[in-house]
């Protein structure tokens, strides 16, 4: 029997499902066993039911009649021989753009340079307003700024810092809420607590900016509710507003708030608001950015943390400390006299036996809670967002008891999706460790730190991440919702910025290598990991613009070697105050990156059918790959610059003109690596294909040793340090504990932990063969002194697992293919290919790697002879 386990909409995959903007959406699911053919089966809100044989499970065009606007019904599956049908999903189609009431605003203007307060906003519906028979009610809202909405004194959704970030100029998304079981008999009310957010407060660094996006704020909010015969009625809101107890709030400064100022009841019916004032209206017509649905599931509260050690400290402050870095905020619960103030501070690191709240620049993440004197008050910040570990109250009124303090996790709604373990504990804490830092910086975007004064979504560290993000968690709604905004932003400056959106605070605005290229790679990565092509049909013209532009400023050589560049960005030998001064050259990596992209765009528009493009586009490849070959290799395979970046590239980027010069390329590389003590010596642009270009080169052995040293620079050193996430910088603190002097420090940023995907790929050995996991490669690399290695991954066919365990020469090897997937296993020292079916697995092999040679006794390597200083570049 053939039982569905999965159904999803688009490339949605966590869930969201209700209010979405297309009138077709396509369906994917997993089944746990082949079928031959399967029944889908929709049933329309009005009882109208439609069913329609499907032959395959992933990305189905929608097989019914379109939904319109505000359509829903169940979508059902089943497979022809099961007779099993899945539980319905709820499917319902959003309003598209039929907005019938305009923003309104309680405050239209704000003073400039502070962090400024929240506001409440209240409608009501007058008793016999609505109408009988009442079947579903829908609030459908956005904001200029961030909001919470709350019916008849209720909670409504669990959206953190709604509607989120996006590129305010061009599209702001809205949510649509439930509202039925909200509204009741007689009297109703709608409630909003609205404040700055993205929309106009402080955002960016060097300083930053306010108001970028405008000097309002704005709720837009539209109630309507069906009724049993089907009609829709759209409920008019009259809105007042009034000052909210929270004073102060901005998302870098934190949230103060005054519990004394509360107006018990303020969004409940019966409540006497005759002193609140009418909010201003602000036409719809005149803001034209377009109102979207989202791609994805909004910022929620995902895992709360209690404190895994507490302190009083000399000052009288009590530290907490979590035992975790996070994006979020804590929850307190305490017991004061009114007028009684708390003061929390966050930090992400202790430094000489304080908070280390340097690294934080202008962010200065305090909150502040005035008791209102009731007895036990709780609370928890709305519109601010932290990164921290530790925490410390200020002025905390008696004793600290059990649960009285949480920290509260906070990022976009993902489901996880990978899991990697190891008998290596070092590597199992790096894996967490990436998992943490993803969680914390997909905030509503991919940003690339979560406590600073920055936070924005740089196109750099996705572009390298893309693969491990899209391993990790279900993250593609998210990366489909920036992308459009890339492309937008793309549009405006006829570049792709360095960080999307875009903020003008005083960085360079220029084209950049490896950053603009998330333009290409980023959807292209999408779609090896779904097989969904749509993702490369939607951004095709973004990709597109990409590498012309670059072709453009190369004058249509291929070579790229003019202009601003970040290069080899953090290389660990650069000095902390220019992080960009790397040994690898800068247009070595321009040019590199050019070649790659347009090939990956010849190759999208091959997929789409796009045969002229995809031609032209070939041309272009060839020719900067000609010209990379003649400005940066030597006829040996010698490349410029001489260090392990620029070679990786080369190797990873297959741009040497034969096999010899791989060869010639790869061993140098493991002369550098080794000569370097198998330290780290890359940066943003190497340290993620490191690890590959080594097992190019013919050495995993290599690799392992590079993955498992643990003194600085390393992945390990953190590691060593403590660290629960990924830091910005290889010495982001110092083995003295010290933190880097440097001005750009974080101990939260994931660009260097992609190598989290090589731990799935190479250490365990498990890897797709073809787009969306159609084939798989199931390809253990036992090494490093490792006993057992193991990798899940949730795909959009179904689970695929390896598990492989060493025990003397026998290496015992258990597999999962997913029922709509093939795969095949390769066995380590073997070219032998055995083709694996559906279902579990198991093997067993004689295995002895060369950590078993007496002559190379530490995880298999011999060190090398003296490397001779390079004696010229090619």
């Amino acid at each position: 029997m053939t039982n569905i386990i999965e159904i999803w909409l688009e490339n949605r995959r966590d869930g969201m499902t209700i209010g979405i903007g297309e009138a077709e959406p396509r369906i994917s699911f997993v089944a746990d066993a082949v079928a031959s053919a399967f029944d889908a089966e929709f049933t329309a809100d009005d009882g109208t039911v439609q069913v329609e044989r499907i032959l395959s499970t992933q990305n189905v065009p929608w097989p019914f009649a379109p939904l319109a606007a505000r359509e829903g019904g169940g979508l059902r599956i089943r497979a022809v021989d099961s007779g099993v049908w899945s539980e319905p999903l709820r499917i319902e189609a959003g309003i598209a753009d039929d907005w019938r009431v305009d923003f309104v605003s309680p405050s239209v203007v704000a003073g400039r340079d502070a962090p400024r307060p929240a506001y409440l906003l209240r409608a009501v519906v007058a008793e016999g307003a609505l109408p009988e028979g009442i079947v579903r009610a829908r609030i459908h809202s956005t904001a200029h700024g961030v909001y919470e909405l709350e019916v008849n004194g209720e909670r409504i959704g669990d959206d953190v810092l709604a509607p989120g970030w996006t590129s305010y100029s061009h599209r702001i998304r809205y949510q649509t809420h439930d509202v039925t079981a909200a509204l009741r008999g007689g009297e109703n009310v709608v409630g909003a607590w609205l404040a700055d957010g993205w929309y106009r407060g402080h955002i960016g660094f060097d300083g930053g900016v306010w108001d970028i996006y405008g000097s309002d704020v704005a709720l837009l909010a539209q109630l309507e509710v069906t009724t049993t015969d089907g009609m829709i009625h759209h409920v008019p809101l009259a809105w007042t507003t009034a000052p909210s107890p929270i004073i102060e709030v901005g998302l870098y400064e934190g949230e103060s708030f005054d519990a004394r100022l509360e107006q018990d009841g303020w969004s409940a019916p019966g409540f006497d608001a005759s002193r609140w004032t009418p909010a201003a209206i602000l036409p719809r017509a005149d803001f034209p950015a377009a109102i979207e649905p989202p791609t994805a599931l909004p910022v929620q509260a995902t895992e709360t943390l209690r404190p895994a050690s507490v302190t009083r400290q000399p000052s009288g402050r009590i530290r907490l400390d979590f035992g975790q870095n996070i994006s979020g905020v804590l929850r307190i619960r305490l017991r004061a006299d009114a007028g009684h103030t708390v003061t929390l501070h966050h930090a992400e690191v202790i430094e000489n036996g304080e908070l280390g709240i340097r690294p934080l620049r202008a962010a200065t993440s305090v909150d502040t809670y005035t008791a209102a004197g009731t007895g036990e008050e709780i609370y928890r910040p709305r519109f601010t967002i932290h990164g921290f570990q530790y925490a410390e109250l200020e002025n905390w009124p008696g004793e600290l008891r059990d649960g009285d303090v949480e920290a509260v996790v906070i990022h976009t709604g993902m489901r996880r999706t990978a899991w990697f373990e190891s008998s290596n504990e070092g590597l199992d804490k790096l894996h967490s460790n990436v998992v943490w830092s993803m969680r914390d910086n997909f905030v509503d975007l991919p940003t690339d730190c979560p406590q600073r004064d920055e936070r924005v979504g740089w196109t750099g560290d996705i572009q390298v991440f893309a693969p491990t993000a899209l391993r990790l968690f279900a993250a593609h709604g998210t990366l489909t919702g920036w992308l459009r905004d890339l492309a937008f932003e793309q549009a405006d400056q006829g570049h792709v910025p360095n960080f999307v959106p875009w903020v003008e605070c005083g960085f360079p605005n220029f084209p950049t290598a490896a950053w603009g290229d998330a333009a290409v790679i980023v959807p292209w990565e999408m779609y090896r990991n779904d097989g969904d092509l749509r993702i490369l049909a939607d951004q095709f013209a973004s990709m597109r613009a990409w590498v012309d532009l670059v072709d453009d400023l190369t004058g249509h050589t291929g070579l790229w070697n003019t202009g601003f560049q970040l290069g080899d960005w953090l290389d660990p030998t650069a000095p902390p105050e220019d992080p960009g001064k790397s040994h690898t050259d800068k247009y070595l990596v321009a040019t590199a990156y050019h070649v790659r992209t347009a090939r990956i765009v010849a190759d999208s528009a091959a997929l789409l059918g796009e045969d002229a493009d995809a031609a032209r586009y070939r041309a272009i490849a060839d020719r900067a790959a000609r010209a990379f070959q003649d400005e940066f290799l030597s006829d040996s395979g010698r490349v410029v610059s001489d260090t392990p970046t620029s070679i990786a590239v080369a190797l990873v980027f297959e741009l040497f003109e034969n096999e010899d010069q791989v060869l010639r390329a790869g061993a140098r590389l493991q002369e550098l690596v080794g000569a370097g003590g198998f330290h780290i010596s890359t940066g943003f642009v190497g340290t993620p294909i490191i690890c590959d270009a080594l097992v190019r080169a013919g050495s995993m052995d290599y690799a392992y040793h590079l993955l498992l040293q643990d003194e600085l620079p390393s992945w390990l050193y953190p590691v060593s340090m403590g660290a629960t996430t990924i830091w910005e910088r290889w010495d982001s603190m110092l083995p003295d504990g010290s933190i880097n002097p440097g001005d750009m420090t974080s101990f939260n940023h994931y660009a260097l932990g992609a190598v989290a995907d090589f731990l799935h790929r190479a250490v365990a050995g498990l890897a797709a063969d073809a787009p969306g996991w159609e084939r798989i490669r199931f390809e253990p690399r036992p090494g490093g002194g490792l006993e057992r290695a193991s990798a899940r991954y949730d795909s959009v066919r179904g689970t695929a697992s390896i598990s492989w365990q060493r025990e003397g020469e026998r290496l015992s090897i258990e597999l999962e293919v997913p029922a709509a997937s093939t795969g095949i296993l390769v066995l380590p020292g073997s070219a032998e290919q055995i083709p694996v079916g559906p279902g579990r697995h198991s093997f067993a092999t004689t295995v002895r790697s060369v950590d078993d040679d007496p002559d190379r006794p530490f995880f298999g390597w011999r060190r090398p002879e003296p490397v001779l200083e390079n004696e010229g570049a090619a």
